[in-house]
């Protein structure tokens, strides 16, 4: 007889800065990022059972229609520079699932999306930084999927809609992103406080009931600094997939910080 499966969240989480996790912090203290560290470090005990695949839609891949890594074992894509040679060595061996890539472009298309598969496509440093904290013993499958190239909001609150289904199925969807990012923001005077009012905005936007959020992140450019916050829009648009995909109730924050004097949030959604 086969066991029930738990219904997953689906979650946004800040990536941080390159591999900012696995070293010591060289534009600010060495202690930046240990907050973020130690949230993702406890993010799996917080779900309702370990989860049978990840769904990660990284603010680091765009493709022209929304494409699944399809690899069964992918390979890790170093695409920071600048860094600690040692940072060039990471690992990271989760497998990758092609049946549940599969399905995710099938779920996409079936709503009326454009949708590909990559057979190629390895795990960016969007997908492996924060997992190899969170999930280090890089076992449980996973299958990436890449932003459209548009970056058009509702059409990824959409993506994640259709995608909702695969949470019944013991799939956790994880959009892998960061709340603010504005490289040249960062350690600015303005900043504390533009990057505070923005994310004041977006924890609201996610605590309304379902339209009304997906309402305030469609017209997310109309948040105070928005465009500040995020002068483009890839590493927000990963939220708009967990935020499709969150079901009807209101969404919460579930860890805040203000690493590089910058506000930054991460968000779960069970409804």
């Amino acid at each position: 007889m086969t066991s029930p499966t738990t219904r997953q969240p689906s979650l946004f989480i800040p990536h941080g800065g390159g591999p900012c996790f696995f070293m010591d912090w060289t534009w600010g203290p060495a202690d930046t990022w240990h907050a973020t560290q130690h949230f993702l470090e406890g993010l799996a005990a917080t779900l309702p059972a370990p989860p049978k695949a990840l769904l990660v839609v990284s603010g680091h891949w765009e493709e022209p229609a929304f494409t699944a890594g399809t690899a069964t074992a992918p390979e890790l894509i170093f695409d920071y520079s600048g860094f600690p040679e040692h940072t060039y060595r990471l690992t990271w061996p989760a497998p990758g699932d092609p049946a549940l890539a599969a399905r995710v472009a099938e779920l996409l298309k079936a709503a009326g999306l454009l949708a590909a598969t990559s057979p190629a496509r390895g795990y960016d440093h969007g997908v492996f930084v924060p997992l190899k904290v969170a999930f280090p013993q890089a076992q449980i499958p996973v299958v990436t999927l890449s932003l459209a190239a548009s970056l058009d909001p509702a059409l990824h609150l959409a993506a994640g809609r259709a995608l909702a289904p695969l949470r019944d199925e013991g799939v956790l969807i994880v959009g892998s992103g960061m709340s603010f990012h504005n490289l040249r923001g960062y350690f600015r005077p303005e900043t504390p406080q533009r990057a505070r009012a923005f994310d004041d905005w977006l924890t609201r936007a996610i605590a309304s009931p379902a339209p009304d959020r997906d309402a305030a992140l469609t017209h997310w450019r109309e948040a105070p600094y928005a465009t500040y916050a995020h002068p483009r829009e890839e590493h927000l648009i990963p939220l708009m997939v967990a935020a499709g995909a969150g079901g009807d109730a209101p969404g919460e924050r579930i860890f805040h910080d203000e690493p590089m004097a910058a506000a930054l949030s991460a968000y779960r959604f069970d409804g």
